[in-house]
């Protein structure tokens, strides 16, 4: 199928469908050159998804950067800082910014906002991940537009997630949404860059077969954030591998995204909801260690998709301690899964090999259990 401008481009029913909308909109459509917040551009895009939320009855949760690109005028710096005390300092100064700033914008319309600070850390474990949704479900119950962002005040590498991108299609996920709308400084996922004479809007996306090909680049233009092209495509990726449809395009054509016009990229969904927070787990946490497996501890986990058992473990790897998420590897070194662990590095070494049985007679019953849970373990390749 053709997917340029012109071809499957009509009318998106399953957009104009949607009543619980994750929307992302990214630092250089809400700061100045400067880096300062551009209060015209948060009320430009705060009058569109207030209206849309009244008149269809929408419920709406924003994902929202522009924390540090917002700090940087107010403590003298000219760009944003690479090291991470310094970009944290920024992020601290510039989420009170942006929330006052769209408290104020939403209030015009009588809409109260509530701040959700995210790290991977609080969505990969399992009552993290209840916790949050509730959090946010009850916000939206009471009318309230979320306002999320990571938290990076306080996030270290380990629990970054790395992108406002990626961090609104886990919440699309979390949330339960029937859309993601991500909003950005340009109209869609174009065939090469857009400035060249000659590129052509892709229009929609069924699969990764419509990718193919496609030089995606990696930086913003505006220098204030983290994402790019590719970091949008990758999230849009993950949304609709989980079952939620996805629309890219630029600030300027919110209003028509959400109308279900022919606006930006169409990316249909490609697969179906995945369970719980496993979603988050292989896409939003970092392993801090591995474990690997042989050849039927691989088979077990992969084809029968049981738990891990001490007994099918031939190496640790890593510093880590119990809860942490850890990689699964074949002996070739192949990453297969990924799981929350139920012991420390340093304790592993000793069960290795061993069945639960034998631990529990030597060791006491608190061994007689998985080294992951099954219901804590995804699987990166089947």
């Amino acid at each position: 199928m053709d997917t340029r401008d012109g071809a499957g481009g009509g009318e998106r029913p399953s957009v104009r469908r949607a009543r619980r909308i994750v929307v992302k909109v990214g630092s250089s459509s809400l700061t100045t050159a400067a880096g300062g917040l551009d209060a015209d551009r948060v009320d430009a895009l705060v009058d569109v998804l207030a209206k849309r939320a009244e008149r269809d009855d929408r419920e709406i949760v924003l994902v929202s950067s522009g924390a540090i690109a917002a700090g940087l005028a107010p403590l003298g710096l000219a760009k944003r800082p690479r090291d991470l005390a310094r970009q944290q300092a920024a992020a601290s100064v510039g989420q009170g910014l942006l929330v006052a700033r769209y408290t104020a914008s939403f209030a015009r319309y009588g809409r109260r906002v509530g701040q959700v600070l995210l790290t991977s850390d609080d969505t990969s474990r399992r009552a993290h991940y209840r916790n949050a949704y509730r959090t946010l479900d009850q916000l939206l119950a009471m009318g309230a537009v979320p306002i999320v962002n990571e938290n990076d005040t306080v996030a270290t590498d380990e629990i970054r997630f790395g992108d406002n991108d990626r961090l609104a299609a886990l919440v699309a996920h979390l949330v339960r949404a029937d859309l993601l709308v991500m909003l950005s400084d340009v109209d869609g996922l174009y065939d090469g860059d857009p400035a060249t004479p000659g590129t052509s809007r892709i229009a929609e996306v069924r699969g990764p077969h419509d990718l193919e090909g496609l030089d995606i680049g990696s930086a913003g233009s505006a220098g204030v954030g983290t994402g790019g092209m590719a970091t949008k495509v990758e999230a849009a990726r993950i949304a609709a591998g989980a079952g939620v449809p996805v629309v890219l395009t630029s600030a300027a054509s919110a209003a028509d995204a959400l109308a279900g016009r022919p606006t930006g990229t169409y990316f249909h969904p490609t697969g179906r909801r995945a369970a719980g927070r496993l979603l988050w787990l292989a896409h939003a946490s970092t392993p801090l260690g591995a474990l690997v497996l042989d050849e039927g501890a691989v088979r077990a986990v992969v084809e029968r998709r049981t738990s891990l058992l001490p007994a099918g473990i031939a190496r640790v790897e890593g510093e880590f301690t119990a809860g942490d998420p850890v990689e699964l590897r074949d002996g070739e070194g192949r990453a297969v899964a990924r799981g929350l662990v139920n012991f420390d590095a340093r304790e592993l070494p000793r069960l290795l090999g061993r069945t639960t049985h034998e631990l529990a007679r030597e060791l006491g019953p608190a061994y007689e259990r998985e080294v992951i849970h099954r219901d804590d373990l995804v699987l990166l390749r089947d």
